[in-house]
């Protein structure tokens, strides 16, 4: 089968790569859409240690079932495999799950390939209304979905529900779209490049900023730098939450002192639960999520430039899709 193949930094090379072949209680999925993550991206910087090369990269992905009895199906998939025993799986957190998996980290490869083998029951069939497109992008609308239950969870009854995402990318976008579909419609997305800027306003009606002003009772940094992180935690009201869901940098930025001083709530946050995936791809098949006509489609076989356009600052589009078939 052909693949994209993360050989080292800011490589990748599009090639012949063995089948992959299902194992017991696994389909095997003629992958249709596949979405390049932030987490992509840092691995093809050599800033993630734990995706060495070489690997096939990619976690947002929808196709058919070519095999056994739902051969047919159309799945978008929950690229999270957990063990389903350990105290985590058993309390439905399966994303603290200790022997946790992820399609694109080692032992398992990812889904910039024609076919990925997966567990049946990390499949979500997809109605035929539903373009695969769409509905790969519930793996980092799922990220965000998560992000902000957690934070509106938190957040104390008596403040405001107005919020600052921090970053327009994809899981910026994502998550004011889950802020508005959970019931905070004032939002604000603080995006410095103005290219993505002038994207989102002929898309979305949030608000939209340079850089943000003022204070919100609850802050999701949806980049994850020092530089970030010093926003949130200057940006968020006494007694307000950060939820922080990108994974730019280790470390630097967050203000402990005023964090403490001001109570304010930090929540770091990893992917989602299974019913967190579920409910956000219920979300995308109801329209709940709005159109979701955010994205650029690729052909897989162009996938190296488009790495390449994505690390310039060069794409308006939050997604780019890439299509294994053409």
């Amino acid at each position: 089968m052909k693949a994209l193949v993360y050989q080292g930094v800011e490589q990748m090379v599009f090639g012949d790569v063995p089948d992959a072949e299902a194992g017991p209680s696994e389909h095997l999925i003629r992958i249709e859409a596949v979405g390049i993550c932030g987490s992509d991206m840092h691995a093809y910087l050599g800033h993630d240690a734990r995706r060495p090369a070489p690997l096939i990269l990619g976690h947002e992905a929808a196709g058919v079932i070519v095999d056994g009895i739902r051969a047919g199906d159309r799945v978008t998939i929950n690229p999270l495999v957990s063990c389903g025993k350990c105290a985590a799986c058993l309390a439905g957190r399966e994303n603290l799950c200790p022997d946790r998996q992820i399609i694109s980290m080692p032992p398992r490869e990812g889904a910039f390939a024609q076919y990925v083998t997966m567990p049946a029951s990390n499949l979500v069939e997809v109605p035929e209304d539903v373009s695969f497109a769409k509905a790969a992008l519930a793996e980092p609308l799922a990220v965000s979905w998560h992000a902000v239950r957690l934070g509106i969870e938190v957040l104390h009854p008596a403040m405001d529900r107005r919020a600052l995402v921090i970053g327009g990318g994809a899981i910026g976008l994502a998550a004011a779209l889950a802020l508005r579909a959970m019931g905070v419609d004032d939002v604000t997305i603080a995006e410095p490049n103005q290219l993505r800027r002038n994207y989102l306003a002929k898309i979305e009606s949030f608000a939209l900023v340079e850089s943000a002003k003022g204070t919100y009772p609850l802050v999701i940094d949806a980049v994850g730098y020092a530089a970030t992180r010093s926003v949130a935690s200057a940006m968020a009201e006494p007694g307000g939450v950060i939820a922080h869901v990108g994974l730019g940098e280790d470390t630097g930025g967050l203000d402990v002192r005023r964090m403490t001083l001001q109570e304010i709530t930090f929540i770091g946050t990893y992917t989602y639960t299974a019913k967190d995936f579920r409910q956000t791809a219920q979300a995308i098949f109801d329209g709940r999520l709005g159109a979701l006509d955010w994205i650029e489609e690729r052909a897989l076989a162009d996938g190296a430039q488009a790495f390449c356009d994505i690390r310039s600052g060069a794409v308006a589009a939050p997604k780019i899709i890439l299509r294994p078939w053409g």
